[in-house]
């Protein structure tokens, strides 16, 4: 029998939490993003996709370290902050909401970036000779045909963003119903010896990861928009 503990549903109401704001902050700043990356292959557009594709690539520690230096008392986000009056943002909730953002925006951009060139121009073409503004053929247009692309983008964020751990863990430590999430609560529960409560929280996210995949590959089974760095 799985039993879950007062503590475990804290840090996985607290992991859902952000899961959900990292994804619908993903979502409203990737479209308009993937968007311009899509339409051109300039070297300004190859710079901010190699930016963008950074966090694939860089070990979580290093982003979570310059993330926790700025953000900290004496970082220029956080030291600005104190200056105004307000707490920095290292240690807290909002401190690894920036650090999941960050780190899981090539798991939303590139799904979109990729829908929106399959999409290609023409459609928007078409709609804007037949006097359609920009809103009514994003409506219209890019969000019925890129629908897959949007799917794979914010299933992704979400999971990568349930499976975070060292940025977390830099920028947040591990503060109870604050910065504890469910992977460094099976940290905390494999470094005590506590195999059998890791062991449980273990199976929630490989359950989880497995129907994150599944969702995934049924969309690129209708039509293929696949992550690569």
């Amino acid at each position: 029998m799985l039993t879950i503990t007062p503590d475990d549903w804290m840090a996985i109401r607290v992991t859902l939490q952000l899961c959900f704001y990292t994804t619908v902050i993903l979502m409203i700043i990737s479209t308009p993003l993937a968007l311009w990356l899509a339409d051109g292959n300039s070297r300004l557009r190859s710079v901010v996709q190699a930016l963008v594709a950074l966090p694939l690539v860089l070990p979580p520690t290093v982003l979570g370290f310059y993330l926790l230096l700025a953000l900290g008392p004496q970082g220029w986000i956080g030291g600005t902050l104190e200056r105004f009056g307000l707490d920095h943002l290292a240690f807290s909730f909002s401190g690894i909401l920036i650090g999941s953002v960050i780190y899981s925006l090539p798991f939303a951009v590139q799904p979109l970036q990729q829908a929106f060139r399959q999409m290609g121009r023409r459609p928007h073409e078409v709609a804007q000779s037949l006097g359609a503004g920009p809103l009514d053929r994003f409506i219209s247009i890019t969000l019925p045909l890129a629908r897959n692309g949007f799917v794979i983008a914010a299933t992704l964020a979400f999971a990568h963003t349930l499976g975070e751990f060292g940025v977390i863990l830099m920028i947040g430590g591990s503060i109870p119903g604050e910065t504890h999430v469910l992977s460094t609560t099976i940290y905390s529960h494999a470094e005590a010896m506590n195999y059998a409560a890791a062991h449980r929280l273990s199976l929630m996210l490989l359950a989880a990861a497995f129907t994150v995949l599944f969702i995934v590959y049924l969309a690129n089974s209708r039509k293929p928009v696949v992550v690569q760095p």
